[in-house]
């Protein structure tokens, strides 16, 4: 296991019931280790329009391996035209955590990228 093993992916959704089935998929399908959500109110230009909506964040804590199954589960559930996803790496972290978050993702179940 290494440092680069591992990485946040950030995404929002309009409220906390629409990122619930999200949230239930991914830590069933043990593709998030954990996933904290915060109330949050977000400006942004839209179609050439400043918007500003409440909104709540996603934290999904979760293995670089994973992402695009991440990413896929993320558009399967979401229903903005261009959701935010975001992958942030994780560029240090204490070893019993990081430990932690491997193992709590199942990556056996990943087939592997064609080249």
């Amino acid at each position: 296991m290494t440092i680069n093993d591992y990485c946040i992916v950030l995404t929002t959704f309009a409220k906390m019931e629409d990122a619930k089935p999200l949230v239930d998929s991914l830590l069933n399908k043990q593709l998030a280790a954990c996933i904290q959500c915060f109330p949050i109110q977000s400006y942004y230009t839209w179609k050439g329009k400043v918007e500003n909506e409440s909104e709540v964040l996603l934290f999904i804590k979760t293995k670089s391996c994973v992402y695009q199954e991440v990413e896929k589960e993320i558009k399967c559930h979401h229903t903005y035209e261009t959701p935010e996803i975001i992958q942030i790496p994780v560029t240090n972290g204490s070893n019993e955590y990081l430990g932690w978050i491997n193992d709590n993702i199942n990556s056996s179940k990943l087939k592997p990228s064609p080249l």
